[in-house]
């Protein structure tokens, strides 16, 4: 059995070598470029400093600054390789696939990066200003909110980071419908329970609050229920019974 397996893990071990060498290549060339990465990301806070918030963004620890100017280069280049892992998943999975599910390789590897590039602009211009200004705001009136680099980044990339990979879900539904893997009835099916997971990893990612959760848990929500319309355009779970019935009524009629 190792030895048929042999030949995937190979494939595998070449497809993710490829991947983390575009990504370690891109975290080079960002890393060149932090202080202008860092600006960017720094300006949900300093906007929120500006409106009615005491506080300042601060250093710590020796290291924080280089921790941070490291972290924010691999989540930048983590989104510049994502065409590069997108087209190595597909790689990996294609010899399994029929001719005619081979086609949709262009389709996957450019909506799976443009999707997840809208979920990371969604997260920065809107989920997170909001987010940050209602924790900033709070109690702001008995302390300041002197933030370290360090949680403040650690914070922001766990937000655009789960959002990016968040919008990858109608993707990953069109996918699975297309070799008919899942249908609109199976995620109906599921719907309870893919509720409960979605709350339970806004929990993580978020701060401890209702707002920040719901923050997030909604717009997950929203994509579950667009990926069940996905599902019931291109693999709707009548499909099969139709052509079975069809089949049945030629038979018949023969």
């Amino acid at each position: 059995m190792f030895e048929e397996l042999k030949p995937h893990i190979q494939d595998l071990r070449k497809r993710l070598i490829i991947a983390l060498a575009s990504v370690i290549a891109a975290f080079i060339a960002c890393f060149a470029f932090w202080k202008q990465i860092f600006a960017i990301v720094k300006l949900p806070i300093e906007s929120a400093f500006a409106n009615n918030v005491q506080g300042t963004l601060m250093q710590l620890t020796p290291l924080e600054g280089i921790f941070s100017a490291m972290s924010l280069s691999f989540l930048v280049a983590f989104m510049l390789s994502t065409p590069i892992i997108f087209w190595q998943l597909w790689l990996f999975v294609a010899p399994g696939l029929y001719k005619n599910e081979k086609k949709i390789i262009l389709p996957f590897v450019g909506f799976g990066t443009l999707m997840f590039i809208i979920g990371a602009l969604f997260a920065y211009y809107i989920v997170f200003p909001f987010m940050l200004k209602y924790i900033l705001l709070f109690g702001n009136d008995m302390f300041e909110a002197n933030i370290s680099v360090e949680s403040y980044v650690g914070f922001f990339i766990r937000v655009v980071l789960g959002f990016g990979l968040a919008f990858e879900l109608p993707v990953l539904a069109y996918f699975l419908a297309k070799v008919g893997v899942i249908t609109d009835e199976s995620l109906k099916g599921f719907f309870k329970y893919a509720v409960v997971i979605i709350f339970v990893v806004a929990a993580i990612i978020t701060p401890p609050d209702p707002f920040s959760q719901l923050l997030m848990a909604i717009p997950l929500v929203l994509l579950y229920g667009l990926s069940i319309l996905i599902a019931r355009v291109i693999n709707p779970a009548s499909k099969p019974l139709e052509s079975s019935d069809k089949s049945d009524q030629d038979l018949t009629q023969s």
